[in-house]
C-alpha cells in the first residue's frame, strides 16, 4: 500500500510546474479518520483565496513510513502520538511545529438495521455478540484507532476472546466500511467516524480510562519548502479552524 501512495504524491509534484510551486497548497498526509474534516477545512481555506491543500488519508502508520521514505509533503497529521513521536526521533519534523491539535473517542459500532445491545464494561460479553461473525478493527499491531481498541478490549479483560476474531482493516475507514456493507457485526472506529455514515450505529462508548487518550498531533514535515504550510497549520490551530473540526464531532486541544 506505501507504493501507491508514494507515487500518487509524487503525480501531484509533477504536475505542478516548477514556476507555480509557490502558488500550490501544501501536502497534507492526514489520518484516514479526518477526511470530511479535513477537506472542509481545506474548503474553508481556499475560499479565502488560498491555493487549496493538496490532502492524501491513510492510516497514519501508512503516512508515516512514506515521509520515512522521502515523501515530498508538507504537513503530517496523526491519530496518535507514537507516530508522531517516531518522526520527531528521527528528525522529521520542523522543530517548534507540533502541536496535539484534537482529540476523538473510541465507539463499538454495528450495522444500522442490528439489534445487538451491549454495555460497554469489564468482561462484556463482545465474543458471544459477534455470533459467528468478526469483528472489523484497523490493524491492532500498527494502526492507532486499532491499537486503541486492542488497549481497551485488553483493559476491559476481554480481548482474548476476541483476539483471532478480528477482521484486519487497513485504517480505520475500512473498518468502517466492513460493517456498513454488513460484513461484520461489530466493528471499533472513532465516534466522529459513526457519525459519519448514516448506514452504521453506535453500541456504545468505550471509557475513555481504557485506553490512552486519543489525540491528534500535527507537525510540518521537516523538508517542506513550502511557505504555505505554516499559513494553514496555523489556520488549523486558530478558532476558526478549531470550530469546523467540532463540528464534526473531535474535540480540541
Amino acid at each position: 500500500m506505501m507504493r501507491p501512495l508514494f507515487l500518487w504524491i509524487a503525480a501531484v509534484l509533477a504536475l505542478t510546474a516548477p514556476a507555480e510551486a509557490q502558488k500550490r497548497g501544501p501536502l497534507v498526509l492526514a489520518a484516514a479518520s479526518l477526511q470530511e474534516s479535513m477537506n472542509a477545512a481545506a474548503d474553508a481555506w481556499a475560499a479565502a483565496g488560498r491555493a487549496r491543500p493538496v490532502i492524501s488519508f491513510a492510516a497514519s502508520s501508512a503516512l508515516a513510513r512514506q515521509i520515512e521514505a522521502g515523501a515530498p509533503a508538507d504537513l503530517f497529521v496523526s491519530a496518535d502520538v507514537e507516530w508522531m513521536d517516531v518522526l520527531q526521533r528521527e528528525q522529521l519534523i520542523r522543530p517548534g511545529s507540533r502541536s496535539d491539535f484534537l482529540g476523538n473517542r473510541l465507539a463499538l459500532i454495528a450495522p444500522a438495521g442490528s439489534r445487538v445491545a451491549l454495555r460497554i464494561a469489564r468482561g462484556f460479553p463482545i465474543a458471544r455478540a459477534l455470533g459467528d461473525g468478526r469483528l472489523a478493527m484497523a490493524d491492532p499491531a500498527a494502526v492507532p484507532a486499532g491499537r486503541y481498541g486492542k488497549a481497551a478490549l485488553t483493559a476491559l479483560g476481554v480481548w482474548p476472546s476476541v483476539a483471532n476474531r478480528v477482521a484486519h482493516a487497513e485504517n480505520v475507514r475500512a473498518a468502517l466500511a466492513l460493517v456498513e456493507r454488513g460484513a461484520t457485526p461489530l466493528g471499533i472506529v472513532y465516534e466522529t467516524d459513526a457519525r459519519a455514515s448514516a448506514k452504521v450505529r453506535v453500541v456504545g462508548l468505550f471509557p475513555s480510562g481504557s485506553h490512552a487518550p486519543i489525540t491528534y498531533p500535527m507537525a510540518i514535515i521537516a523538508s517542506s519548502r513550502n511557505p504555505e504550510a505554516e499559513g494553514f497549520r496555523r489556520f488549523l490551530l486558530s478558532p476558526r479552524g478549531r470550530a469546523i473540526f467540532q463540528r464534526y464531532g473531535f474535540s480540541v486541544r
